[in-house]
């Protein structure tokens, strides 16, 4: 129960994950990244373990498509599960299992995924997919938030029974070669936590030049409370 997009910028280069869901903290356990590598998200039936395997794989220098393998073979409940990588390279290798929930499935494109499972229809995963191509020369943070906006407002999540089911926790996150810039921003529980990422963006991403700053010239670097006076 929970609809997702992976890209790599291709302006940038850096790569970054949207997700929502019903389930709680999802932050934390489903978005991994190899920095300069690849983004993936292990969901559907979550299993974390997925990750760090992932990781192990891209870093000895597998492919994303090699690394779908890798946990294949690794993972016997791999059917139930829903895993996508997006390689800095822009390779994108996708996984939907036979056995997720309905409706579930993906759409590609170049150097991005839009996928989920438990969805209201495939409606949500191609709004996501066309919101993100539209957007193209925006930062890569509002075109994924644009696309998690759109995949919500084409239906999102649905029970068995067609019952629509809330985003109670979602995340955004986006790395890249400069640390000091990444966006690791999350909604752990809220009724609707896709319009509260939406919120708690627009109030950070003013600060990231300042946090940039922050790290990398301490000595010339104003009190927080006096660079938002001066600056916000």
């Amino acid at each position: 129960m929970t609809y997702t997009i992976l890209a790599k910028c291709p302006e940038t280069n850096r790569l970054g994950v949207a997700i929502a869901t019903y389930s709680l903290g999802v932050g934390g356990y489903c978005p991994f990244f190899a920095r300069d590598k690849a983004v993936l998200s292990t969901q559907a039936f979550a299993n974390p373990a997925l990750g760090p395997l992932a990781l192990a794989s891209l870093n000895s220098g597998r492919s994303p498509k090699q690394t779908l393998d890798d946990l294949a073979a690794a993972d016997p409940g791999f059917v139930y599960r829903q895993v996508s990588i997006v390689g800095a390279d822009g390779e994108v290798a996708m996984h939907t299992g036979e056995n997720c929930r309905t409706w579930a499935g993906h759409e590609t494109g170049n150097g991005f995924a839009a996928f989920g499972n438990v969805l209201a229809g495939e409606a949500t995963v191609r709004a996501i997919a066309e919101a993100y191509r539209a957007s193209a020369g925006k930062a890569l943070t509002e075109r994924l938030l644009l696309a998690l906006q759109a995949g919500h407002d084409a239906g999102g999540q649905a029970a068995a029974d067609g019952t629509a089911l809330p985003e109670r926790s979602a995340a955004l996150v986006v790395r890249g070669q400069d640390i000091t810039r990444d966006i690791d921003l999350r909604v752990d529980l809220h009724d609707s936590a896709v319009t509260e990422l939406r919120r708690v963006h627009a109030g950070y991403a003013p600060y990231v030049e300042y946090y940039a700053l922050r790290a990398n010239d301490p000595e010339n670097t104003p009190p927080q409370d006096v660079w938002a006076r001066d600056n916000l």
